[in-house]
């Protein structure tokens, strides 16, 4: 990874969770580029279409409207440029690392 900032990418569609996530962020002792997203749609666009370069790490929430988190992954697994990007799915309470290789759930992954 080079020097400049983490770059991340939310796509949730509930604003506050947005909000506090990007909150969160702001407490942490990294230099990170967030870019929100609030519907499937948008988000493979942006992927596809109009990220210059792609986020390090994209937060993924499942239940997102107009195409869902599920699509989103299944598009994402079959396009050769996107297929090693990633992906953290989160819905509700549960939030779930995918490499997709080899999904690891967050508390193994906090251990």
């Amino acid at each position: 990874m080079n020097s400049g900032p983490i770059r991340l990418l939310l796509a949730d569609d509930d604003k506050d969770d947005c909000l506090f996530f990007a909150e969160a962020l702001e407490e942490l002792p990294l230099s990170t580029h967030l870019t929100t997203v609030h519907d499937g749609e948008q988000l493979m666009q942006f992927l596809t279409k109009k990220a210059e370069q792609l986020p390090h790490v994209l937060f993924l929430d499942l239940n997102i409207p107009r195409k869902n988190g599920l699509e989103c992954l299944s598009e994402i697994r079959l396009n050769k440029k996107l297929k090693q990007l990633f992906v953290i799915t989160c819905f509700t309470k549960t939030v779930r690392i995918t490499t997709f290789a080899n999904p690891l759930s967050f508390r193994n992954l906090k251990k």
